[in-house]
């Protein structure tokens, strides 16, 4: 996605390429106390990721596949933090049955999904129904977005985001 062409289908109030990332505070797991900060992540790169909900297929394997290439993140200076609207309670179950070394954050007010724009109008058998497009911002250490993954496709995608971490340092 070309940095200067803001996506028609994105919200108009959603974040793009080269936008400042939309700060957040919110209740977590994995992180350094019981909230993470985005402000408090940066001089890092942050791989935030929003997928669906906890222990569901698609979701576990996008999780797993991020805590296989976890260690490979770390040494490229990056930090993982997995937003869902789950509870803490629900994350706690599926980070210990995954074994995930990463940040599991809760949004379950929603307002960080919306401040992202990934909190959109889906439909599946005819039915109509609000939910979290599996998505990824990459931000840089200075709190810009660097890249970014909509309607994420699971196989390979971690290994994309290592690709354009790396091509942008």
């Amino acid at each position: 996605m070309p940095a200067a062409v803001k996506p028609e289908a994105q919200d108009a109030a959603a974040p793009f390429v080269g936008d400042k990332a939309p700060d957040f505070t919110l209740p977590a797991l994995g992180a350094a106390t019981d909230t993470v900060r985005l402000r408090d992540l940066l001089d890092h790169w942050v791989v935030l990721y929003f997928y669906p909900k906890d222990n569901t297929s698609g979701c576990t394997v996008e999780a797993c596949d991020f805590r296989d290439s976890f260690a490979t993140l770390k040494r490229a200076g990056a930090l993982v933090v997995g937003v869902s609207r789950d509870s803490l309670k629900s994350h706690q179950s599926f980070q210990t049955k995954h074994d995930l070394p990463f940040i599991l954050a809760a949004d379950e007010d929603g307002a960080t999904c919306q401040a992202y724009g990934v909190w959109v109008g889906k439909s599946m058998y005819g039915r109509s129904y609000m939910g979290i497009e599996r998505s990824t911002f990459l931000i840089d250490p200075k709190g810009r977005i660097h890249h970014l993954w909509r309607k994420v496709k699971i196989p390979g995608h971690v290994q994309d985001v290592l690709e354009v971490m790396n091509k942008g340092k």
